[in-house]
C-alpha cells in the first residue's frame, strides 16, 4: 500500500491538488488541499462514512476561491492514508475519538500550522470536529457541524446505549451503528454486495439522498426508544435479518432512473472514484469508528471532559431531507441551549439536500459557511 500515488489530477476540480504528508501519528495521511499559501485563513474538512477527502472536492475549491486555504484529509483508514503498522488497524481502539483528534492535530504540526479559521465536519466528521473544538480552543477558532449534531461530552453518569438495541432486537430490528460495529461482516456484506459496488454505492447515495421519497418528510423523534428509532428509515433502522446492499436494493429504482435523477450532483465518472476507493481500501477502517462507538469505549474515554463546553463560535448545517439529524431527538433545544455552546450561532436547512450535503448542494452549503466566516472575529491565522 505504500506505493500509492495521489488521485489522479483529471479526477479532482482545477486548484485542488492531491498530496500525502508522512509520519502523522502512525499514518501516511493523503490530503486535498486548495489555496496553500500559510497567508491565508485556514479550514480544514473532516468527512464522513462512507466517503472520502474527495466528497468535500467542490467546497474545497469555492473556499478556496474567496480566499481560504482548505484542507480535507483522507482520515484514518479510509482512501490512500495508510497506517505504517498494519496490525493497528485490526485495533478498533486506533480509530477512537480522542486518536482520530490527534491524527488532525498531529497532521497540522506536521504543516508547521498552529490556528485553524474553521474545522468542518460532516456525519462521522462532526463528532470529531466537534471535539477537536472542545480540547483544543487554542488551535480551533470555529467549528461547524453538517449532519451529525452534536451534544457535547458524556456525563459522567451516561448510560450505555445497551438496553435499547436490546429492545430494538425484541422488535426484529437493528440500528445502523451497531450493524457498521460488526466491522467484518458488514465490510463483506458491502465488498460482495449483489447488484456490485458499483451499484451499492449509487443505490446508497440515492436512498439517502434528497430524492428519494422516503426523505421528503422529515419530522423530530420524541424521544431515544426503540419504538420512536423505528419510525427512521431502513437505512437507520434495518430490518434484523437484512444487510446494507439487501436494503438498499430494495428500496430503489433501477439504475437507469437513478442515473437521470442523481446526474445533477453526480457523475458517473465522480461514481467511480468512490468504487475504486473502497474497492482497494475496503470499508473496514471506516467501520471500526462505529465499533468505539458502539461498544462504548469513546464514551468511557471522553467521560474526562464531562462539563465542559465548546466555547469557539458554532452552527449546525444540514439538509432538509437528512434523516440524519433526527438520530438525536430534539437536537435544536438542546444545541442551542447555552449548555454545551457557550457562542452558538444556530441552524441552517438546506434545501433540496438529503445527508450527502456536500455533494447535492455544494454552492448553498459554501455560501452558508461564508456567511458564518464573514462573521468572525479577525485573528491572526499562522
Amino acid at each position: 500500500m505504500s506505493h500509492l500515488l495521489p488521485l489522479d489530477s483529471q479526477t479532482l476540480p482545477a486548484g485542488v491538488k492531491s498530496r500525502f504528508i508522512d509520519n502523522v501519528n502512525g499514518l501516511r495521511m493523503h490530503i486535498l488541499e486548495a489555496g496553500n499559501d500559510h497567508n491565508r485563513p485556514l479550514v480544514i474538512l473532516l468527512h464522513g462514512f462512507p466517503e472520502l477527502a474527495y466528497t468535500w472536492r467542490k467546497v474545497l475549491i469555492l473556499l478556496a476561491n474567496q480566499g481560504y486555504h482548505v484542507i480535507a484529509p483522507d482520515q484514518r483508514g479510509c482512501g490512500r492514508t495508510i497506517t505504517i503498522d498494519r496490525n493497528s488497524d485490526d485495533d478498533f481502539t486506533s480509530f477512537s475519538m480522542l486518536n482520530s483528534c490527534q491524527d488532525i492535530v498531529t497532521l497540522l504540526h506536521r504543516l508547521n500550522i498552529s490556528k485553524v479559521k474553521s474545522v468542518i465536519g460532516r456525519d462521522l466528521g462532526a463528532p470529531i470536529a466537534a471535539n477537536l473544538a472542545l480540547i483544543r480552543p487554542d488551535i480551533f477558532e470555529s467549528l461547524i457541524m453538517t449532519s451529525a449534531p452534536y451534544l457535547g461530552p458524556p456525563s459522567i453518569d451516561t448510560p450505555s446505549k445497551a438496553p435499547v438495541i436490546e429492545a430494538l432486537k425484541q422488535l426484529r430490528k437493528k440500528h445502523y451503528r451497531w450493524y457498521f460495529s460488526s466491522v467484518e461482516q458488514a465490510n463483506l456484506d458491502m465488498l460482495n454486495a449483489e447488484q456490485g459496488l458499483k451499484e451499492f454505492f449509487r443505490g446508497y447515495l440515492y436512498f439517502k439522498g434528497a430524492q428519494h421519497p422516503q426523505n421528503k418528510n422529515i419530522f423530530q423523534l420524541k424521544e431515544l426508544t426503540a419504538v420512536e428509532l423505528c419510525k427512521l428509515p431502513e437505512y437507520y433502522v434495518m430490518p434484523l435479518d437484512r444487510t446494507m446492499p439487501q436494503i438498499v436494493l430494495s428500496n430503489i429504482p433501477d439504475t437507469a432512473t437513478l442515473q437521470q435523477e442523481m446526474s445533477s450532483w453526480l457523475t458517473e465518472d465522480e461514481l467511480q472514484v468512490y468504487t475504486d476507493e473502497y474497492q482497494r481500501s475496503s470499508f473496514k477502517g471506516g467501520l471500526q469508528y462505529y465499533k468505539c462507538f458502539a461498544s462504548d469505549y469513546d464514551q468511557n474515554q471522553l467521560k474526562v471532559f464531562s462539563g465542559m463546553k465548546i466555547k469557539c463560535p458554532a452552527m449546525f448545517i444540514s439538509g432538509a431531507n437528512d434523516w440524519g439529524m433526527q438520530l438525536e431527538p430534539d437536537f435544536m433545544k438542546k444545541m442551542g441551549a447555552k449548555t454545551v455552546y457557550e457562542d452558538w450561532r444556530g441552524f441552517k436547512l438546506i434545501d433540496n439536500s438529503g445527508h450527502w450535503l456536500s455533494e447535492e448542494q455544494p454552492e448553498e452549503l459554501t455560501k452558508t459557511i461564508l456567511r458564518f466566516l464573514d462573521m468572525l472575529p479577525i485573528k491572526e491565522s499562522l
